[in-house]
């Protein structure tokens, strides 16, 4: 069974829009069907009962992938270098990623950010995708 690349996708974004654990997604891998779940608010359809029976893998945060912070760090070594003792300070506080992109901002790199980030994304989603044998689409 395949699944496509983009549904993949939305389910990445909702399980990484919040910290680790507060929003879940579950891939069943044998009809490609997605599972979401949210610590917050209702959730429309509950979860399979038989979660832990090896057909589902969950979808994983962006911190888990590599994606979240140390994405960042990495970005600003490549490309705001000057920057770089500001926005480790800025990661160690809450609200990291608003300062983050101001600084981003400030320095005109916002949109070369955000293409770095979407590449850094899909590449690690295809690489996670093979390393489980999962067939994408897209």
């Amino acid at each position: 069974m395949a699944i496509e690349f983009t549904e993949l996708t939305l389910a990445f974004d909702f399980v990484s829009s919040g910290r680790p654990y507060e929003h879940q997604a579950f891939l069943n891998i044998e009809t490609g069907k997605i599972y979401w779940q949210s610590a917050f608010g209702d959730n429309e359809e509950e979860l399979p009962a038989d979660l832990e029976n090896g057909k589902y893998v969950e979808i994983p945060h962006k911190n888990d992938l590599g994606l979240g912070k140390s994405l960042a760090l990495d970005f600003s070594y490549r490309h705001i270098s000057n920057e770089c003792e500001r926005i480790e300070a800025i990661f160690r506080r809450k609200g990291a990623y608003s300062k983050f992109k101001a600084v981003l901002e400030n320095n005109g790199v916002i949109d070369k950010w955000y293409e770095y980030e979407s590449s850094a994304q899909e590449k690690a989603l295809r690489e996670w995708c093979e390393v489980r044998g999962i067939e994408i689409h897209g």
